[in-house]
C-alpha cells in the first residue's frame, strides 16, 4: 500500500524565517508533517533514519523538531557515514549510543534485510529523512529500499520525508543495464535521475515488488525545476566531500572517475570540483576540453595536495587538475562532460589513465563506457544510445511523480562540437 499525504496548511510561524512569507516558503517533509499530518505518527513508537542534513527549513534538526512535539522516538538510524556524516566513503559504522538523547543509532550501511530488521523490535514506524543528491550512484536511496525491504519483514509502516533533489529535475546519463544491480545502483534508473527520494521510493516500491506500507509526506512550495539554492532551504553537506551545491551539480559526471586512477579532489576543499593526477598533462587536456566546447561549464588548471583523502588516492602527493566551474545549470550535463574529460585524458593518457573494471562498470551500470573509453572511441559514439534509454525511463517513472514536471526533456547536452 502506498500513500502521499497531500499538505493543507503552512507550518508553525515560529520556523518561519523572516521575513520571507510563509506561503512563499518551501517547506521540507518534516516541517509538512508536523504541522498538518500528526495523525501519521501520534501515538507510534518512531525510528527514524537520518544523518546531519536532516533539519527543518531553518535548519533545526528533525531529532529535536520530533522531541519538542512530544512524539516517541525510540531510535535512530543512519546511512553510509554515519548519523554525523563524518565517516570515510564506504568505512563500516558500528552501532551507538546519541550523547545527546541516549537513544540507540543502528548503523544500516551494507547491513541485510534480516539484520536491519533485527534492530525494529518496539518500532511501529520509521520516519525515513535522508538528502539525497540527484545521482544514481548515491547510497541512501540504496538505503531507503533496505529500510522498506525490512519493514515489510517486520511488519513496520514507512514514513518517507521527501526534501527537494537539490539539482533540480533535468535527467541525463544512462540508464543502468539490470545485470550491473549493486548498492551504488540499486535500480535501472539514470546517472542523473531528477527525481526526489520520495518518488524513487514509490519507484522501487512498484518496479521491484517490495510491498511496503508506504507514506510519503511532500515538499510544499517547491517545484523540480528548482535547485536548493532556488528553494532557499539551508546547505547541510549530506557527506563528508559533497561540501558544496557545486560539488553536488558535477557529482553525477566526476563519480564515474572514483573508478579510475584520477583523483576527484578528495582530501582537498573541491572534492567533486577537480580531477587530477601526478602525470596529467594540465596544458594539453585543457586544449582537447576546450576545443569539445562544451557548454554549461568552463575548465582551468589547478594543482592540489589530497590529504587523508579516504580512497587512498595520491596522498600528501602533489597533483596537476582540472577545476570544473558550472556557468549555466540549465545546459550543464555532467555526464557527458565526465565522458568527454575521460576521453581526452585517454588521448592524452594512453598509458598512464587505468581503470579498476569492477568498480568503474558498477558506477558506469554497464561495461560498455570503459571497454570504448580505453579503446578510444569518441565521446558521441559512446553516448549514442542514451537519448533513447532516458526517453524511456521518463516515461516508465510517471506513475512515481508527485510532482508536476513542465517541460523536462533528456539531454545529453555535453556533447559539444570539435
Amino acid at each position: 500500500m502506498v500513500a502521499v499525504v497531500a499538505a493543507c496548511g503552512g507550518p508553525p510561524p515560529t520556523v518561519t524565517p523572516e521575513p520571507v512569507p510563509a506561503e512563499t516558503r518551501v517547506w521540507p517533509g518534516i516541517d509538512v508533517l508536523l504541522s498538518d499530518s500528526m495523525s501519521l505518527v501520534r501515538h507510534a513508537r518512531l525510528g527514524l533514519v537520518t544523518n546531519q542534513a536532516g533539519v527543518d527549513a531553518a535548519g533545526v534538526s528533525d531529532v529535536t523538531r520530533i522531541r519538542a512535539r512530544g512524539l516517541e522516538l525510540v531510535a535512530l538510524y543512519s546511512p553510509e557515514h554515519g548519523y554525523r556524516g563524518e565517516a570515510d566513503p564506504g568505512a563500516a559504522v558500528p552501532h551507538s549510543t546519541d550523547a545527546a538523547t541516549g537513544l540507540p543509532i543502528y548503523s544500516l550501511y551494507n547491513q541485510n534485510t534480516a539484520s536491519i530488521a533485527s534492530t525494529l523490535t518496539g518500532v511501529d514506524l520509521l520516519l525515513v529523512d535522508l538528502q539525497d543528491v540527484g545521482a544514481r550512484y548515491y547510497t541512501y536511496f540504496s538505503t531507503t529500499v533496505a529500510v522498506m525491504r525490512a519493514a515489510v519483514r517486520g511488519g513496520k509502516r514507512v514514513v518517507v520525508l521527501d526534501r527537494p533533489n537539490p539539482i533540480g529535475d533535468m535527467v541525463q546519463g544512462n540508464v543502468l543495464d539490470p545485470a550491473y544491480t549493486s548498492f551504488v545502483g540499486i535500480m535501472p534508473i539514470p546517472m542523473r535521475h531528477g527525481m526526489t527520494l520520495g518518488e524513487l521510493a514509490r519507484l522501487a516500491n512498484a518496479e521491484l515488488g517490495i510491498g511496503a506500507d508506504l507514506t510519503v509526506v511532500p515538499v510544499t512550495g517547491w517545484t523540480p525545476a528548482m535547485d536548493l539554492a532556488e528553494a532557499g532551504l539551508p546547505y547541510v553537506p549530506p557527506s563528508p566531500n559533497l561540501r558544496s551545491l557545486e560539488a553536488l551539480f558535477h557529482y553525477p559526471g566526476l563519480c564515474l572517475m572514483e573508478g579510475t586512477n584520477l583523483s576527484v579532489g578528495r582530501g582537498t576543499d573541491h572534492p567533486f570540483e577537480q580531477v587530477g593526477a601526478p602525470w596529467l598533462d594540465t596544458t594539453r587536456v585543457l586544449a582537447g576540453l576546450r576545443a569539445a566546447n562544451l557548454p554549461g561549464v568552463t575548465f582551468s588548471g589547478v594543482r592540489f595536495r589530497p590529504k587523508k583523502p579516504g580512497d587512498a588516492k595520491y596522498p600528501d602527493t602533489r597533483l596537476f587538475g582540472i577545476r570544473l566551474t558550472m556557468t549555466d545549470r540549465d545546459s550543464y550535463d555532467p555526464t557527458a562532460t565526465a565522458v568527454t574529460i575521460m576521453a581526452v585524458i585517454r588521448a592524452v593518457h594512453p598509458t598512464e589513465l587505468q581503470w579498476t573494471p569492477a568498480q568503474f562498470d558498477r558506477l558506469a551500470g554497464n561495461s560498455i563506457l570503459r571497454t570504448g573509453l580505453a579503446s578510444g572511441a569518441a565521446p558521441e559514439a559512446l553516448m549514442t544510445d542514451w537519448a533513447a534509454e532516458l526517453a524511456a525511463f521518463v516515461r516508465r517513472r510517471q506513475p512515481a511523480l508527485l510532482y508536476p514536471r513542465t517541460g523536462v526533456t533528456p539531454t545529453n547536452a555535453g556533447v559539444g562540437t570539435p
